[in-house]
C-alpha cells in the first residue's frame, strides 16, 4: 500500500533534475555574461590598440618629418656642425663644415684636424682655416664623451669689425683736431719763447743752459704727444708673442721704477700667477701697463703707494693698478678713456685711451673702480688659455 504523504522516487529524481537544470541555467547565464564582458573588453582593447597604433604612426611620421627638416636645416646652415664620438672622431659633418675644413673629414680625428687645418689667430677662440677666419664653440652632447663642434665663418664680421674700429678712430681723430691744435700750440709756444731767449747775447752760460733744458723738455713733450696721436690713430693689433706674466710685469717695472723713486712713491708688486702664459703683443701690452702705472703715479703724492697685482681665473688674467690718491669723481670717471681728456696741465689725455685700445685689440677690457679719498684701481682684463690648452 502506497503512502500518499511521501513523494515517490520518480518525483524525487524529477526534482533533483530540475534543481540541476536550474543550477546549470544560472551557471550558463554567468558564463554568458562573463563571455559578453570579455568580448566587450576585447573590443575595447582592440579599439585602444588601434588608437595607440595610430598615435604611434602619427608620432613616427612627425619625427620623420622633423628629422627631414633638421637635415635640410643642417645642410642649409652657413655655420659648420661637426659631431664627435667618445673617441673624438668626426661622426657627422654638414656641408658647411666640409666646405671650411675639407670634404673628407668624416672619420678623421678632431685633434689631428685642428693641428693640420687650423692656424691660431691673435684672437682667442678664432682660427684661420684656409681663406676663412672661423670661431669655434664646443659643447658636450652625451655622457659617453660625445661632443658637438660649431664652426662659424666670421671672415666678413672680422673685416667689418676692423673697418668699424678704423672708422671710429678716424672719427675720433676728427673730433679731437681742435684739441690737438691746442695741445700742440702750448708746448710749441713755450719752446719758441725759451729758444728766443737763447739768442740774447748778454745771456749768461747758466741761464743759457737752463733755457736750453726747458726748450728741450717742451720739444720732448711735443714729440711724445705726436707719437701718442699716431699710435692712437693707427690702432693696436694683438701680436703672437708668447710671454709669462712675470716678464710683462718686469718690462713695465723697468720703465716706471725710476719715476717712482724720483717722486718718492712706493711701488709694490703682488703677483701670484707669474708663470701664467699670455699671448699677444709684448711691446703693446707693456706700454699699456706703463700708461696705467704712470697715471696711478700722477694721482699719488710723495709718500703714497701704487700696487700692481696679477690674478688669473675663469679664463681671464686680471692685472690691477691701485693707487692711494684722492680718487676720481664720478663725472670724471665717465670720461677718463676719452681721447685728449685730461685733468692735468701737462697731460696729453691719450695714455688711458691707448691702454684701452690695446686691451680691446687683445680681446680684453679695462675696468675702473674709485672712491673719494680711497684711491682708484684700473684693472686690465685679458683672456688667457687654460692649462690644458697650453699643454696641448
Amino acid at each position: 500500500m502506497i503512502d500518499a504523504g511521501q513523494p515517490s522516487a520518480q518525483e524525487g529524481r524529477a526534482q533533483e533534475l530540475q534543481r540541476a537544470f536550474d543550477a546549470f541555467n544560472q551557471v550558463s547565464q554567468v558564463l554568458t555574461m562573463a563571455y559578453q564582458g570579455l568580448q566587450d573588453r576585447v573590443e575595447s582593447l582592440t579599439a585602444e590598440l588601434a588608437t595607440a597604433n595610430g598615435e604611434l604612426r602619427r608620432q613616427h611620421d612627425a619625427k620623420e618629418a622633423l628629422a627631414e627638416r633638421l637635415r635640410l636645416l643642417l645642410n642649409a646652415l652657413p655655420a659648420g656642425v661637426i659631431v664627435l664620438d667618445g673617441e673624438a672622431c668626426v661622426g657627422e659633418a654638414n656641408p658647411a663644415a666640409r666646405r671650411i675644413l675639407g670634404q673628407a673629414i668624416v672619420g678623421e680625428s678632431w685633434p689631428a684636424l685642428v693641428r693640420s687645418r687650423l692656424v691660431a689667430t691673435e684672437t682667442p677662440a678664432e682660427w684661420q682655416a684656409g681663406g676663412c677666419r672661423v670661431a669655434i664653440v664646443e659643447s658636450a652632447i652625451d655622457s659617453a664623451g660625445g661632443r658637438i663642434i660649431l664652426v662659424h665663418d666670421v671672415t666678413a664680421a672680422h673685416s667689418l669689425k676692423t673697418e668699424l674700429e678704423r672708422n671710429q678712430r678716424l672719427a675720433a681723430m676728427g673730433e679731437m683736431a681742435a684739441s690737438l691744435a691746442h695741445q700742440l700750440r702750448t708746448p710749441l709756444a713755450t719752446a719758441l719763447l725759451y729758444s728766443a731767449n737763447l739768442c740774447q747775447s748778454e745771456l749768461g752760460d747758466a741761464a743759457r743752459i737752463r733755457f736750453a733744458e726747458k726748450t728741450t723738455a717742451q720739444l720732448r713733450r711735443l714729440e711724445r704727444l705726436i707719437q701718442e696721436v699716431l699710435l692712437f690713430a693707427r690702432g693696436e693689433h694683438a701680436g703672437s708673442d708668447r710671454m709669462l706674466v712675470a716678464q710683462l710685469l718686469a718690462d713695465a717695472a723697468q720703465t716706471v721704477q725710476p719715476l717712482f723713486r724720483e717722486k718718492n712713491v712706493a711701488y709694490r708688486v703682488d703677483c701670484g700667477v707669474g708663470q701664467q702664459q699670455l699671448s699677444g703683443s709684448r711691446k703693446a701690452l707693456s706700454g699699456a701697463l706703463v700708461n696705467l702705472l704712470e697715471n696711478a703715479l700722477q694721482a699719488c703724492t710723495a709718500g703714497g703707494e701704487v700696487t700692481l697685482t696679477a690674478r688669473a681665473g675663469g679664463g681671464q688674467l686680471r692685472i690691477g693698478v691701485r693707487d692711494t690718491g684722492q680718487g676720481i669723481p664720478p663725472e670724471v670717471q665717465a670720461r677718463v678713456f676719452e681721447p685728449f681728456f685730461t685733468t692735468r696741465a701737462q697731460g696729453t689725455g691719450l695714455g688711458l685711451a691707448i691702454a684701452l685700445g690695446v686691451a680691446r685689440a687683445h680681446g680684453g677690457s679695462i675696468r675702473l673702480s674709485s672712491a673719494p679719498a680711497q684711491g682708484s684701481e684700473f684693472v686690465l682684463v685679458l683672456p688667457i688659455e687654460s692649462t690644458d690648452q697650453q699643454e696641448g
